[in-house]
């Protein structure tokens, strides 16, 4: 991306080097624990069945699975092992369990990363502005869901309307989608067949409605922040805990994570000190004071009607106090 601030005024090519060195022994402990909460929760989630308690172990297994796409995040940019064919493998399985198979994931991920809040170039923001009534929409999962669902199979069908997509990249992203399509056919037919319905009891139905609190962190990092070329104007961190951290792979320091995507999850919060030390307080705000902010400026006007080169939503304590000078 083509930035109008310097990286090189935040990092010399020696702590960069340092820093993008990867580890299987993070990255196992990260993945296991996160696999492991999830295997825990859906025994327990089994033990519960017939009682209240099943509500509980429900939404916690939801969740953990739906912020499994942190994984799959950082799966595409390779930065989870050390060994690019094991970070492949990861995210094609875990791709198919978000039913976000990975190759398109990937190919719309790197367009965001490459064209950040540009309307017309960033595979996460090619839509329309949000209305109230849109944004809740996306914010409870309905659109969201609809989007994935319909997408997989439209592209199944051969049928690429994604401007992100080139035409090279157009054969594997339908045959993916094909591929999984007809696995997930098959996972349905086979639980049919022996009258069980684990496969909506255990990842769907949690999956699926759990998925508004993984849309607390999707909708923060970048609505209503300038759409200017310039990273640590157009991406917001996110001001939370140490176990959320976890859930999310560190990705709350996502400020950090744009401007160095190739820096792993683990040490993020390392490569945030430093920027900040060099640039000024990045751009943070809390989950629910995100939604209370956004949710009361879109009910005053659309986000149409908001400029475009200006950040909208602020947050309501602390925010930056430094902005990196342009080159």
């Amino acid at each position: 991306m083509e930035a109008s601030f310097s990286r090189r005024k935040l990092l010399e090519p020696a702590e960069l080097k340092a820093l993008n060195q990867r580890s299987d022994l993070r990255g196992w402990l990260q993945m296991g624990s996160h696999l492991g909460a999830i295997a825990v929760t859906g025994w327990l989630h089994y033990l519960a069945m017939g009682t209240w308690w099943v509500l509980l172990t429900g939404f916690v297994l939801g969740v953990l699975i739906n912020f499994l796409y942190a994984a799959q995040h950082e799966l595409s940019h390779s930065t989870v092992f050390a060994t690019r064919q094991v970070n492949e493998f990861w995210g094609r399985v875990i791709g198919f369990f978000m039913l976000f198979p990975r190759d398109y994931d990937q190919i719309m991920h790197f367009a965001h990363h490459q064209w950040t809040q540009d309307w017309e170039r960033d595979g996460e923001l090619v839509r329309e502005p949000y209305t109230l009534r849109t944004y809740l929409l996306w914010l409870s999962g309905v659109s969201y869901w609809k989007n994935r669902v319909l997408g997989i199979v439209r592209r199944a069908r051969g049928i690429i309307i994604e401007p992100y997509i080139r035409a090279d990249q157009e054969a594997k992203v339908i045959r993916e989608s094909r591929i999984h399509l007809a696995l997930y056919i098959a996972i349905i037919a086979v639980f049919a067949a022996f009258g069980s319905w684990a496969w909506a009891t255990f990842w769907i139905i949690p999956m699926v409605l759990t998925k508004p609190v993984h849309q607390l962190q999707n909708t923060i990092e970048h609505l209503g922040l300038s759409h200017e070329q310039n990273i640590l104007e157009n991406t917001r961190s996110t001001r939370t805990n140490a176990v959320m951290r976890w859930l999310c792979w560190q990705m709350p320091y996502h400020t950090a994570h744009h401007t160095f995507p190739s820096v792993p999850f683990w040490k993020l919060k390392h490569l945030n000190a430093k920027i900040e030390d060099k640039a000024g307080e990045v751009w943070r705000m809390g989950w629910i004071e995100f939604q209370i902010e956004v949710i009361g400026k879109l009910r005053q006007k659309d986000e149409s009607q908001y400029p475009m080169n200006e950040v909208w939503v602020l947050p309501t304590r602390g925010g930056r106090t430094v902005r990196m000078a342009a080159e």
